[in-house]
């Protein structure tokens, strides 16, 4: 069974974390079961903090504090899940962290900060989701939710090409900064290099190739997103210099462990589809 990187699930060694006060959790992988589930944070990362006061540690595994402003375009979503404003009122998260396509108004975007205790915080609460059509649990692991109002910050572009699928991404999320720990405060980031589908499917045999896109370091682990993270971006710079999503946080067995990287949704495949979902929500 795959370990979707929900708040609560996000690798197969890993049971049910029960959710922080915060009850934000953003990772990487898809969760042991494939019930909908906040996903990991980002093994490794450091946090990109508002302040500098002593707070708990980062959440993405490996990672570092990100600056405020930083990434404006992060959202953290209620049930657990990160995500990436499409537009300033759609939010591309993973499929495996909604429960289905319709009206819905239970969710609860948070954008504009990476300290989600921050006052400055905009929330936003859900209209419609659009989850991709014939999510099973394996592959297609992308969805749209349409929010009440814009949020007024930067959007994040999306692959329409593998062109960018290679070199090193940026990870960022609210997720656990260790397997089996709980969501964080405060955003972290970190790096993870490209693994190549050959190479990642001698650590997944159920990897699907062509949807999927694997990131990690495969020789000494260390780095990852984590459970809670699931839903967020992964991104790196275009020719132009500008932020571009080639990945959608999704699963991996663990975090961060040796051999065995993040698995995302290869953004590009999904590109026209993600599009046209979108001007369905009037996005």
């Amino acid at each position: 069974m795959r370990n979707l990187r929900k708040p609560v699930k996000r690798s197969a060694a890993v049971g049910a974390v029960a959710l922080a006060a915060f009850s934000l959790m953003p990772g990487t992988s898809m969760a042991q079961a494939k019930s909908a589930e906040p996903g990991p944070s980002v093994v490794g990362g450091t946090r990109a903090a508002q302040a500098k006061s002593a707070e708990p540690g980062p959440s993405v595994v490996g990672g570092t504090r990100a600056a405020q402003g930083e990434f404006p375009f992060m959202v953290r979503l209620s049930m657990g899940c990160g995500g990436a404003l499409y537009t300033q009122d759609i939010v591309l998260t993973a499929a495996h962290c909604v429960s289905g396509s319709g009206a819905n108004t239970s969710i609860t975007a948070t954008a504009g900060v990476v300290d989600l205790q921050s006052s400055s915080a905009v929330k936003v609460k859900s209209t419609r989701v659009l989850q991709a059509p014939g999510y099973n649990g394996t592959g297609k692991d992308w969805a749209l939710i349409k929010l009440a109002q814009p949020i007024n910050q930067p959007t994040l572009k999306i692959a329409e090409t593998t062109a960018y699928n290679k070199g090193d991404f940026t990870v960022a999320g609210w997720g656990a900064a260790v397997e089996g720990g709980g969501q964080q405060r405060y955003l972290l980031k970190a790096t993870v290099p490209f693994v190549d589908d050959a190479t990642c499917k001698s650590a997944y045999s159920d990897l699907v190739a062509g949807e999927e896109i694997c990131a990690g370091i495969m020789a000494t682990g260390g780095v990852d997103t984590c459970q809670g993270d699931s839903g967020g971006p992964m991104f790196r710079k275009d020719d132009s210099g500008a932020f571009i999503q080639v990945g959608i946080v999704s699963w991996g067995e663990g975090c961060a462990r040796p051999g065995k990287p993040g698995v995302y949704t290869e953004v590009s495949t999904f590109a026209k589809d993600i599009k046209a979902g979108a001007t369905q929500l009037g996005g």
